[in-house]
């Protein structure tokens, strides 16, 4: 058997001995070393700026840098957890760089328009869409940790069955969804919420001396106010119709209090609210 035949055998029962991160952040980094924890024991290749592949390496997420042309070529894995739209790019030119049948992933934010750039352009490699459902305010992998996905739910856009493995083995409970779904479902629980305390953290920096006598509701309930909005500019642009749909949706529901507040009596929201937040925490 030749080579490239043995390759490709490798490449299509699974059985990985090359991953490459493109993007060995936060995300990137806590994938490598999770992978590297859950028994990989095979090579782990960091495709990123030289800054951020000389961290990765002193950190022990990845063994060896390399241009992406370069690392694509010998690759059973490839997971692309850069920006949403740096992916987007990724998927424009990795096809032709990869050997048949390469698994390519990512861990983008957002689903609906990386499967559908992914379903026009690879042919060669077989794409996975996927997001872990976990991450901090803190950037880099200097805070990579190899349980980060650890209990967390991590969404695959459709079945395979060694990266759904591998997911398990890092801890997460793998989450089989439609691209449209996800988005819908997140811009929920994940773009609202961001976009909720970005507004609360305004308003009550717009009052005077507010900041004195807030305590930890208000700090709780700010914290991801915190966040850069560069992590957010992608989310926003690639799933504007369902953030769009999520705040039409609250902006109802607090007209709604505003309302019975003003007639008095908000225990059977109180009620229906602690029911779903107990729900959301048994999940």
């Amino acid at each position: 058997m030749s080579a490239g035949a043995r390759a490709r055998k490798t490449v299509a029962s699974g059985q990985w001995s090359v991953v490459s991160v493109v993007g060995v952040g936060l995300i990137g980094g806590s994938f490598a070393l999770a992978l590297r924890k859950a028994g990989f024991a095979g090579k782990i290749i960091g495709v990123s700026s030289p800054r951020t592949v000389r961290a990765a390496l002193e950190r022990g997420a990845i063994d060896e840098a390399m241009p992406l042309a370069e690392a694509a070529a010998q690759s059973d894995l490839i997971y692309l957890a850069q920006p949403i739209s740096r992916i987007l790019e990724t998927l424009d030119e990795i096809d032709p760089l990869v050997r048949p049948g390469t698994l390519i992933t990512d861990a983008g934010s957002t689903k609906t328009e990386i499967v559908r750039r992914a379903s026009k352009r690879i042919r060669r490699g077989r794409f996975v869409g996927g997001h872990p459902l976990a991450g901090k305010q803190t950037r880099g992998v200097r805070e990579a940790e190899a349980d980060l996905f650890r209990d967390r739910p991590y969404v695959l856009t459709s079945r395979d069955a060694e990266l759904e493995r591998a997911i398990k083995r890092m801890g997460a409970r793998v989450v089989i969804m439609k691209p449209e779904q996800h988005d819908r479902l997140v811009a929920l629980t994940s773009h609202l919420p961001q976009l909720i305390s970005t507004a609360l953290a305004e308003t009550i920096g717009d009052e005077a001396g507010a900041s004195r006598v807030a305590g930890p509701a208000a700090l709780d309930l700010t914290r991801l106010a915190l966040s850069p909005y560069e992590i957010w500019r992608d989310i926003f642009s690639t799933n504007s119709t369902a953030i769009d749909r999520a705040l039409r949706a609250f902006i109802k529901k607090l007209e709604e209090l505003r309302t019975t507040l003003r007639r008095g009596g908000l225990e059977g929201e109180f009620a229906r609210a602690s029911k779903a937040a107990k729900t959301l925490r048994r999940k």
